[in-house]
């Protein structure tokens, strides 16, 4: 069970990970000209996600 949750929180992370590339990209060419709080957003998201995968792993032993 522990495995299946690693790899959905690693998953959720990668699609965070791809979303905020995609913002910064969209903002860097003009087509995100107002800073609404996303890219703050999911940074604290992934950040938050990272911190629970690696208190995962060290549980594990990883």
């Amino acid at each position: 069970m522990r495995n299946s949750y690693l790899k959905h929180l690693r998953t959720q992370r990668e699609q965070l990970e791809a979303k905020l590339e995609l913002h910064i990209a969209r903002y860097c060419f003009g087509e995100g000209e107002v800073d609404d709080g996303t890219e703050a957003e999911l940074r604290q998201r992934i950040e938050e996600i990272s911190d629970e995968i690696a208190t995962l792993e060290a549980e594990r032993g990883e």
